[in-house]
């Protein structure tokens, strides 16, 4: 009856999280159209195909497994990290890793070690690097175009611009303009951060939310990450010159900000327990976010600070039982 229980609350947990996920998608769905919808379909047939051939390898049952809606989270949280209108094989690799490398491997749900999404979006994004960097223009591509694109199918003539710069990319390789220039020219950049991302954090935001409000995560890792990112990039920022590094707000609505804190590394397994680890785990995590978009090879650094501080969860709890034995 314990383990119906608890896969009872694990399915209701999942579903919770799907739900929360729902205004960040629509958002991006808003913005990319078909890209978006081929990115879930693709990312989920590959996380579901190979959890259930795992499962079948390792001679457990399946569908409970399977029904449990740990893959799908997995799919969905990828979707959303993913360039849309990547190639098919892309999000296919980034989940199918996930669930192999990231979950199974450890031996299924609950005892992974990493973040199952941000090991597969950081295996693709180490591997297939230039391809990672093709994120679309805010314009929707129509459904030939978008097949053409993800498929590599000849359909007629190729769309002229269907891939920008990221504000994050557009920051970080700026030499000569101020940031009011880049914000008046850079087609990256919106009103307060990235052109479109500004709505799909405030969207992810909501989702954290009502995570919080229904008790399925707690305050402190969001917190942390957020608190530890605005105070970083605060003590960081020079202003409007052309060698500033951005303002908080920037930083704040840009890249995967609030799909990290509200989705990631609130993640249970891999990430800390107590609440005091998972306030200092969201701490890390957002120094680390900083450091690597501001001085570190890649423009947002989310999925590696994450994975480090995974790294880091038994030290943060031995600190979290010092303190209060103490």
């Amino acid at each position: 009856m314990a383990t119906a229980d608890t896969g009872e609350r694990l399915r209701s947990t999942m579903a919770m999280v799907l739900l929360a996920c729902a205004p960040g998608l629509l958002t991006l769905l808003w913005l990319h159209g078909w890209g978006l919808l081929l990115n879930l379909l693709l990312c989920a047939i590959a996380a579901l195909a190979t959890e259930a051939a795992l499962l079948r390898l390792q001679q457990r049952p399946g569908l409970p497994a399977l029904n449990d809606g740990s893959a799908l989270v997995t799919a969905v949280l990828l979707t959303a990290a993913l360039p849309a209108y990547a190639p098919w094989w892309l999000p296919a690799i980034a989940a199918s890793s996930a669930i192999a490398l990231g979950k199974q491997l450890y031996g299924g749900v609950g005892k992974n070690l990493f973040n199952p999404a941000m090991l597969g979006y950081a295996l693709v994004l180490l591997s297939f690097p230039q391809h990672m960097t093709q994120w679309p223009v805010t314009q929707v591509l129509g459904l030939t175009d978008t097949l053409q694109q993800v498929f590599g199918l000849d359909l007629g003539n190729q769309p002229d611009a269907w891939a920008q710069a990221t504000v994050l990319d557009g920051l970080r390789n700026n030499r000569s303009l101020t940031i009011d220039e880049l914000f008046a020219s850079h087609p990256g950049f919106g009103h307060l951060g990235g052109r479109g991302s500004e709505f799909v954090n405030l969207a992810f935001l909501l989702g954290g939310l009502l995570l919080l409000h229904r008790k399925v995560i707690s305050w402190h890792a969001p917190v942390g990450l957020l608190a530890s990112l605005f105070v970083a990039s605060l003590l960081c920022w020079n202003g409007s010159g052309s060698d500033s590094n951005g303002s908080p707000l920037l930083h704040l609505l840009s890249g995967s900000t609030m799909l990290v804190a509200f989705f990631i590394v609130t993640e249970p397994v891999s990430g800390a327990k107590s609440p005091k680890a998972k306030l200092l785990f969201g701490v890390g995590a957002g120094l680390l976010i900083y450091l690597i978009r501001t001085w570190g090879s890649y423009p947002d650094g989310a999925a590696f600070a994450v994975l480090l501080m995974n790294l880091c969860v038994p030290s943060l709890e031995r600190w979290a039982e010092r303190g209060q034995t103490s």
